[in-house]
């Protein structure tokens, strides 16, 4: 398998001085150090490979709202292995522990520009709980998750308006990739949870690199001619499949459902500590892409409520508890958002929202049309409590592990809830956010997209707290945040021109946190 990059950009890449979040899992490794410039100084974004002098960079013809990239020579040799790109694939950051009760880490990040010049940004590792490290023997499990956008490139050339704040030279895929892939390198992430990753360059490019550094990946490509989808990747060595199911919102027919928005739903089984050895304790991860559009509302709704159904199906165990959920994606939709507030509490009323308002993206109200009841078909066999109210349909199910056989629904809860009333949906996932979504110390709002239209947070990590135990889930079922890669704000993105960039190479940020499944998790 070969990744596409110009030979002579080898010697250029290189991780980046990020320290590591504050594992307590023993699986990673002391770092050592290898010579200059292997790990020179602590850069934030990627210090990307630099186009050499005698290659002029790919200029950008436009045809409508298209780009088109054309070169005079300098990528046509883009060509290398995977054995050379992630030549020190087994080498990881340096596993820095935050001192007892330090609850942020100062990270200085270098962000330069063309032309030389040096601006400086700010990124925190924060932690999120007082425990204290485990001995090596413990029962808990630890483990990171990262959700990552890594902006599709058909959808870049589609979409051209919103980057012709862009240098056109940071645009093409063959300098977008190497940046990609050495980012994911170096935050090593237990579990990826991408969005909008092209069929064409994964299975030709992103797989056989991840599949280098030690992941078992899972993809769903979008529904139509869509070209990209979701990626749901784990490393081996830290989790076994147990099941993989694609979601597709697309349903014939219906009005509503008509978009070829997708998502996927994993279980994994944890490698190590207790939870190895306990066949019930197993960690649910989704991951999906909803709809972009502001004014359609009821879409995403509709499309969220498939996902939660499929995520309450797969998470459920015969005793009335849940496994541990973590839920990664781009919502499209802003933290103070309708939606949002669905996700979070698990109960929406609706009664006079208006359908562009459900996603916070627009901040001015167009139109007058507003939620009805019901928001979805009830021939979709999910009710309003995003429950499957259908018998079980058994279909074999090739990307589960020896052809295990899979259920598209099943009844997990009664048809018609009481709790349920005619505007209201709910969910019973019990889910919190891993950000706080506001920056301190002065509260401005956390951004994890920024182009040139708009700058706001969609992309999250959502996770099934400890703190959620009841008598109707015994055992306390959940995760416990443990650290998180800050976020910055619109003013510091502006500083670098927005995204992408010389250095990032999506118009996304990376979410990355850390979580202990505790001993409650064990049966």
């Amino acid at each position: 398998m070969f990744l596409h990059r110009v030979t002579s950009f080898t010697s250029c890449i290189r991780p980046r001085g990020h320290p590591a979040l504050p594992w307590a899992s023993s699986h990673y490794q002391p770092f050592a150090p290898h010579p200059p410039p292997w790990w020179s100084a602590p850069r934030f974004p990627p210090w990307p490979p630099h186009f050499p002098p005698p290659y002029p960079p790919p200029c950008p013809l436009f045809s409508g709202n298209r780009f088109h990239f054309a070169n005079t020579g300098g990528l046509q040799s883009f060509h290398t292995s995977v054995d050379v790109m992630m030549e020190r694939s087994s080498r990881g950051p340096p596993t820095k522990r935050l001192k007892s009760g330090e609850d942020r880490k100062s990270v200085w990040e270098n962000v330069s520009s063309r032309d030389g010049g040096t601006r400086e940004t700010r990124r925190y590792w924060e932690t999120c709980s007082t425990e204290t490290q485990p001995p090596e023997d413990s029962r808990v499990f630890d483990f990171s998750v990262m959700s990552y956008n890594i902006l599709s490139q058909d959808l870049l050339q589609d979409n051209a308006y919103l980057y012709r704040h862009c240098d056109p030279a940071v645009l093409p895929w063959p300098y977008r990739l190497p940046n990609l892939l050495a980012e994911i390198q170096q935050h090593n992430a237990d579990i990826l949870c991408l969005q909008e990753v092209q069929e064409d360059h994964y299975e030709n490019q992103i797989k056989p690199a991840l599949q280098a550094l030690g992941y078992q990946c899972e993809y769903k490509k979008r529904t139509g001619k869509k070209p990209d989808g979701c990626a749901i990747t784990f490393k081996s060595s830290r989790f076994s499949l147990v099941s993989s199911t694609p979601v597709e919102f697309y349903r014939h027919g219906d009005a509503l459902l008509n978009r070829d928005n997708v998502g996927m739903v994993v279980v994994l089984q944890p490698n190590a500590g207790a939870a190895r050895s306990d066949a019930s304790c197993s960690i649910c991860v989704a991951n999906t892409h909803l709809l972009y559009n502001p004014r359609r509302g009821d879409i995403k709704l509709a499309q969220l409520a498939i996902l939660l159904a499929e995520i309450g199906r797969l998470s459920r165990l015969p005793d009335g508890s849940t496994n541990p959920v973590i839920l990664c994606g781009d919502f499209n939709s802003a933290p103070w958002s309708p939606l949002y507030h669905f996700l979070i509490t698990g109960s929406l009323k609706y009664k006079g929202m208006q359908i562009n308002m459900v996603s916070g993206q627009e901040m001015s109200p167009r139109g007058h049309r507003f939620l009805t009841p019901p928001i979805w078909s009830p021939g979709l066999g999910i009710n309003q409590c995003c429950q499957y109210e259908s018998k079980p349909t058994e279909e074999p199910r090739p990307s589960s592990p020896a052809g295990e056989t899979r259920f598209l629904s099943i009844q997990t809860g009664p048809a018609h809830s009481p709790n349920c009333s005619r505007y209201r949906i709910k969910h019973d996932l019990k889910l919190q956010s891993s950000y706080g979504h506001r920056l301190l110390p002065d509260g401005r709002p956390e951004v994890t997209t920024s182009h040139s239209r708009t700058s706001l947070t969609v992309d999250y990590i959502l996770y099934s707290s400890d703190i959620n135990a009841t008598p109707l889930l015994p055992g306390g079922r959940g995760l416990q945040l443990l650290s998180r890669l800050s976020l910055v704000g619109q003013s510091e993105l502006e500083e670098i021109h927005r995204l992408p960039n010389w250095h990032h190479s999506s118009d996304h940020l990376p979410l990355l946190a850390s979580f202990r499944l505790g001993p409650d998790s064990f049966t």
